[in-house]
């Protein structure tokens, strides 16, 4: 099996450089001056920027162990290294791949079973569970930030209005993962209408549908029955789930030091429900790779929404240093684990039965 690698588009090039260009035409609506962003950037404090940026790697460690832990409650063995460099791989895979949503959990999936061949419902079943157990963390955090927001008196209209909507949609999504993950009848059905359309569009030809067939509902089982077995055990969702609330206040401590860097803090309200928001946000299939123009838009918008149009020019600073941190330095890194977890089956293949059987 060839390990999947992001293909250059004509998507990829051109769209991060639209979002760029839409983005900075944004900017410019509030007035805010270029070089006023970049003279505000320059007094950035470097030791709590640096913070900033220990916080962000923390954050994916804390993701990659609290996935982990999912796995090993399932059996699957897989060493701290490998687990942080997968989603490493996986972060990667999201920022170019433009179906950011669920790219990053395939290719985690994928990678797991190429070393694990009998692996992958299991797989599949850890990341479900620890996507469920980040949108109810996300409802958790809008939640808390407009509770917040209330006691301050500074809640808005439009902001609760937009928590309300983000709030119910994840609750309506959770609902429907739910139901999915413990409908087995569903996904047979599924898999053989799929299955028959294969048949029907290749009249027969391909041999190897039987055997996809056969693989599928396999890995479907044993998807269900581990799904079942975290519902059957709850306490050991307890250790994935503590470190997932940790890995979200770390990435709400990356904004937060980012406006501290700028000798501007700002309420914990604030961010946290732009952090939620934008998280929600970003979790939509639009197609856009390098996740640029939508995110930056929303956190700029979102941030002088609540501190006033005064702070356009501070907001969009602590928006553009924010995103070197959780986008373009782990488009780096995360480029860097997808080369050096590629490099090792090349130089010391492995897993030779999987190879084999594919």
């Amino acid at each position: 099996m060839k390990p999947a690698k992001p293909k250059l588009t004509w998507k990829t090039v051109v769209l991060p450089v639209v979002g760029l260009v839409a983005f900075f035409l944004y900017i410019l609506l509030f007035n805010v001056d270029l070089p006023a962003i970049i003279a505000t950037a320059q007094r950035a404090n470097p030791i709590i920027y640096s913070a900033a940026i220990v916080i962000s790697l923390l954050e994916v460690f804390l993701y990659a162990i609290s996935w982990r832990a999912l796995l090993n409650n399932l059996q699957v063995k897989l060493s701290v290294l490998r687990s942080y460099l997968f989603v490493w791989y996986g972060i990667y895979m999201d920022i170019v791949i433009p179906a950011e949503s669920v790219s990053g959990e395939v290719c985690r999936v994928y990678l797991v079973k190429r070393e694990q061949c009998n692996a992958g419902g299991k797989v599949v079943a850890s990341v479900v569970t620890h996507r469920i157990l980040g949108m109810a963390m996300n409802i958790i955090f809008l939640v808390v930030g407009i509770s917040l927001l209330f006691t301050e008196g500074t809640a808005s209209p439009l902001i609760f209005n937009l928590i309300l909507f983000f709030t119910v949609a994840i609750a309506a999504i959770i609902a429907l993962l739910l139901v999915l993950s413990f409908k087995e009848t569903w996904s047979i059905r599924a898999i053989n209408a799929l299955i028959h359309f294969g048949e029907v569009i290749t009249r027969g030809k391909w041999k190897k549908l039987a055997q996809i067939k056969e693989d599928a509902l396999r890995d479907t089982g044993i998807f269900h029955d581990s799904m079942k077995e975290y519902i059957r055990k709850p306490k050991t969702l307890v250790v994935p789930t503590v470190l997932l609330a940790s890995n979200w206040l770390c990435s709400i401590a990356v904004p937060y030091l980012v406006f501290l860097s700028l000798d501007f803090p700002v309420p914990w309200s604030v961010i946290l429900i732009t952090s939620a928001i934008v998280v929600a946000v970003k979790s939509i299939p639009i197609g856009i790779p390098f996740e640029v123009g939508l995110p930056e838009i929303t956190m700029t918008t979102l941030f002088t929404s609540l501190l006033g149009i005064q702070t356009a020019a501070l907001c969009a600073t602590a928006t553009i240093l924010s995103r070197i941190i959780t986008l373009w330095l782990r488009f780096g890194i995360g480029f860097a684990a997808q080369q050096w977890v590629e490099l090792k089956p090349v130089l010391a293949p492995s897993n030779g039965a999987c190879a084999e059987k594919t």
